[in-house]
């Protein structure tokens, strides 16, 4: 498997996640979670990082970070090696405690807002408060109706006061740590700053009530970079000059059309496209918006545009649909890998 790709950019920002391996707790207790903070402070004081949120799970971490140098990568490795040794010697363990390398996405400034707010509902982005993946894919699609007004207050109280979570000196409930930046995102609101954390508070609890229609997540380019096109074809320079073998890169220098997409998937199932399209039960439209939203960089929007006007939800669905009857269907497979073959053959 190739290791996740890795962007040091001056003045970066990142939203940065690590997951337990095999998903099992790296947050114990609340001893692990005040020494795991205590080791970001020295994370921040080491490798000049500004922090600007968190939020620290049972499994999983959250950190939205911009390096005014290009030490994302060192400083990451520090911390995890820094938490893991302690981790291990607390409870007489040994071996790895992350799953892997941690994720860093790069974003432009002006995502951090919406990236803040996603990263603090963690806390609440729950099945058993209506929040999970699968509903709200329901509520987008209109399947669902407005949660309860129980249900609206129990998402709010549990998100105001979780401790492990930078949202509560956002909006003022507790006082902020030294080592936590949360003027640059609030400015982002505008108005008098002394209003700031009120509105920060009303625009994250609107999307705890309405539950968010579309993750940034879902517009990300190549799985790394989340902006505008302008913010993509910089970082795609930078990239030119600064090139790993690495899949991701190529993904993020050369695309395919989708109309390549949709001539490849016509191939394998010997018919036109106009015919399987609409066909009920059929894999080739859902191998199409699958390998498209491999090869294109394609947004789940834009997918469904140009698959004759789905929405996309449907989209997400579809490619999640097709990946659970690929586990079954050992021929299917072998047909998505040929096509996906001969479209990384076509952007060498």
């Amino acid at each position: 498997m190739a290791r996740p790709l890795r962007i040091d950019l001056v003045d970066g920002w990142y939203h940065v996640t690590a997951r337990g391996n095999e998903r099992k707790a790296i947050f114990v207790d609340d001893a692990d979670r005040r020494r795991f903070l205590e080791l970001l402070e020295e994370s921040i004081q080491r490798f000049g990082w500004r922090l600007h949120a968190y939020v620290l799970m049972g499994n999983h971490y959250h950190l939205l970070v911009q390096t005014p140098q290009a030490n994302l990568s060192v400083g990451m490795q520090w911390l995890g090696v820094s938490y893991t040794i302690r981790f291990n010697r607390r409870r007489g363990r040994v071996g790895h405690l992350f799953q892997g390398r941690f994720h860093a996405g790069v974003l432009e400034e002006g995502a951090a807002l919406e990236v803040s707010r996603y990263l603090h509902l963690n806390r609440v982005r729950v099945k058993r408060l209506g929040l999970g993946k699968l509903e709200q894919q329901r509520q987008a699609a209109g399947l669902t109706g407005a949660p309860s007004a129980t249900v609206v207050r129990e998402r709010i109280r549990q998100l105001r006061e979780y401790r492990w979570s930078s949202y509560r000196g956002y909006i003022g409930l507790q006082k902020s740590p030294d080592w936590l930046s949360t003027c640059s995102v609030l400015s982002m609101l505008g108005g008098p700053a002394r209003e700031r954390g009120r509105h920060y508070r009303e625009y994250v609890e609107l999307a705890v009530r309405e539950g968010l229609r579309e993750s940034p997540w879902d517009r990300l380019e190549a799985g790394v970079l989340l902006g505008s096109q302008e913010f993509v074809r910089r970082v795609k320079r930078f990239l030119k000059g600064n090139q790993r073998e690495q899949p991701s890169v190529r993904q993020l220098q050369q695309r395919c059309r989708w109309e390549e997409v949709v001539h490849v998937v016509e191939t394998l199932k010997q018919e036109p496209w106009e015919r399987f399209r609409d066909r009920h039960g059929d894999w080739g439209r859902d191998a199409v918006l699958w390998l498209a939203r491999r090869h294109c960089g394609m947004k789940l929007q834009e997918l469904g545009d140009a698959a004759g006007g789905i929405d996309y939800v449907t989209v997400s669905t579809a490619i999640q649909r097709l990946g659970r009857r690929a586990r079954r269907d050992k021929q299917l497979t072998a047909l998505l890998a040929k096509a996906d073959r001969q479209l990384q053959n076509a952007k060498m």
